[in-house]
């Protein structure tokens, strides 16, 4: 299972971003009920999980993130969306996609920048 994450960018304090984890080569049936999960690396730190949402919607989030992210599915697009909103300066990080526990293919991510 390949996941490929998107949709980042630079934006101000306060504003908010969209991402997208698609997987193009992974089939319906066996991204259906995968785990996947929204992880974060800046600089200098260790990657962490931020959301993770199962096959049957079930969510989770770090307490750093609760309540300003929003991490969602729709399997018929065999996509995984974080909805990140009141965004700050600590946000600033790369984003991946992986399933949860994750596995060892993550991608290059999705930059995001937080700065006035």
């Amino acid at each position: 299972v390949q996941l490929q994450a998107s949709g980042g960018g630079s934006v101000q304090p306060g504003g908010s971003l969209r991402l997208s984890c698609a997987a193009p080569r992974t089939i319906f049936s066996v991204f259906r009920p995968l785990t996947v999960g929204w992880y974060r690396q800046a600089p200098g730190s260790q990657r962490e999980l931020l959301a993770s949402i199962t096959g049957g919607g079930d969510t989770n989030y770090a307490d750093s993130v609760k309540g300003r992210f929003t991490i969602s599915r729709d399997n018929s697009r065999k996509t995984v969306r974080l909805q990140m909103n009141s965004l700050k300066p600590e946000d600033t990080a790369t984003y991946y996609c992986n399933t949860n526990p994750a596995r060892e293919y993550w991608g290059q991510g999705t930059q995001v920048t937080v700065s006035s």
